[in-house]
């Protein structure tokens, strides 16, 4: 079974952080959801209360086969200052296994800290003119793939984003049989 991580902190976006979680969770992904505050409860940037599996200073050391950020206001600020966090991406990113980042996380939590100067990215229209001095090239597409690293833009493109990980992670059937009962194209 696949190992997924995916962090959240106070005031990550809801509809990312939840549309990650669910859709891997019907793929068949084992979903660790781990504050990097210093309570597993956290609300989120709409007021939505989300209440973590554990807390990441928690977690046990694991090879994670995929860690997605949610993005959000000041969530991705709160994965920037987490440097366990950030030591965890960055050797996710450099060991080839899959790292994915939406809205304002690409350029806030990864490129602040050199981690896409090598890759193409995308990221929330509000970061796009910071992101554009921090990746190797910034795409308008809602989600983009450049090796083992996926972006996306915003919580209007959750669900695709979701998906791209479930596709990257098991395969292009999978996310078809993900995407089907819930009425999504691909």
């Amino acid at each position: 079974m696949a190992k997924v991580l995916v962090p959240i902190a106070e005031g990550s976006e809801e509809i990312e952080a939840v549309t990650i979680i669910d859709v891997l969770r019907r793929a068949g992904a084992e979903v660790t959801v781990a504050s990097v505050m210093p309570e597993k409860h956290i609300r989120a940037s709409r007021g939505v209360h989300i209440e973590a599996d554990r807390l990441f200073r928690d977690l046990p050391e694991a090879d994670w086969d995929l860690i997605a950020l949610p993005g959000g206001a000041p969530g991705a600020e709160h994965f920037h200052d987490c440097e366990a966090l950030i030591l965890l991406v960055e050797e996710q990113l450099n060991s080839g296994r899959l790292l994915g980042a939406i809205c304002a996380s690409p350029a806030v939590a990864l490129g602040r800290h050199g981690l896409l100067k090598n890759y193409r990215a995308t990221c929330h229209s509000g970061f796009r003119d910071e992101l554009q001095k921090q990746a190797k090239s910034v795409s308008d597409e809602p989600v983009v793939c450049d090796r083992n690293l996926i972006t996306s833009q915003a919580p209007g493109t959750a669900m695709a984003f979701a998906l791209q990980l479930v596709s990257s992670l098991f395969g292009e059937e999978k996310a078809r049989e993900v995407a089907e009962p819930m009425a999504v194209s691909l």
